[in-house]
């Protein structure tokens, strides 16, 4: 059986019984980094052997926790924090057991976008999860363009060296919309930032950040101009034509007077 188990994020009260007894009951735990597990396995008295499983040794190490696996052996995929799989390493794993008929099973725990999206104040009821932002400026805005006008609320992580300039970038996309920077959840030092994107929000580039945005609140068609209005239904995909009849029809005049004016 593969047990993947949810670590804290921050404060250690978090880590639940059953997750501490299935860490000891197992005969191995695969975790990122042996050293920063290690003084979690330590605080709980956990003596559990531990082998390291992080993204770049991940198609490499997965063949020996299969073999292990198939041989009867137990095993727990911890990650740094939170859920393993979530923008970490352990998604390969568990194709390989699918494909290979491998009992697993998740032992909850904290997770940091949860946390977040709560704290937020944004809508819950609708969310999208869209982990780190690409390096590449093209592969960036390849990724958020689909998510233009969508109206679910936008989760992404952002590592402290980024937080700043990731905010500016979604800004460069989204417009001034309402976003909450949340540093170190869980933590004593846990801050929570809220503005529109644009704006200086001050925040402290230290520690872990989930940045999150409100989603697309759709436009007011009576404050907007008729060639402001024509541009944002051509950013949600309309053909020009198509453009020109929806605010003919909002703006009550005929097709010729927009187009003579986009023109």
């Amino acid at each position: 059986m593969l047990y993947i188990v949810a670590t804290p994020i921050g404060n250690l009260l978090e880590m639940n019984e059953r997750a501490i007894q299935t860490l000891k009951d197992v005969d191995l735990i695969a975790c990122e980094d042996t050293r920063h597990s290690g003084k979690l396995l330590k605080h709980f008295d956990i003596k559990t052997k531990m082998v390291a499983y992080q993204k770049f040794n991940e198609k490499a190490s997965t063949k020996g926790l299969i073999d292990l696996l198939l041989g009867d052996k137990n095993i727990a995929l911890i990650s740094d924090a939170g859920m393993p799989l979530i923008s970490d390493p352990g998604s390969i794993l568990i194709q390989e057991c699918i494909a290979n008929d491998i009992d697993y099973t998740v032992i909850s725990g904290a997770c940091a976008l949860i946390n977040a999206v709560v704290l937020s104040g944004f809508d819950t009821v609708e969310f999208s999860f869209l982990g780190f932002l690409p390096d590449k400026k093209s592969l960036r805005e390849n990724k958020l363009k689909p998510y233009l006008f969508v109206p679910s609320t936008l989760i992404f992580y952002s590592p402290p060296q980024n937080v700043i300039k990731d905010c500016e970038f979604l800004f460069s996309i989204f417009g001034a919309r309402r976003a909450a920077v949340i540093r170190e959840i869980s933590k004593m030092y846990e801050s929570i930032y809220r503005g529109n994107l644009g704006e200086d929000l001050k925040i402290k580039e230290a520690g872990e950040f989930v940045i999150v945005v409100e989603g697309y609140k759709g436009v007011d068609k009576d404050s907007m101009s008729e060639v402001d209005l024509y541009n944002e239904y051509i950013n949600m995909g309309l053909t020009k034509m198509d453009a020109i009849k929806a605010v003919a029809k909002d703006k009550g005049v005929p097709k010729s007077v927009i187009y003579d004016l986009i023109n």
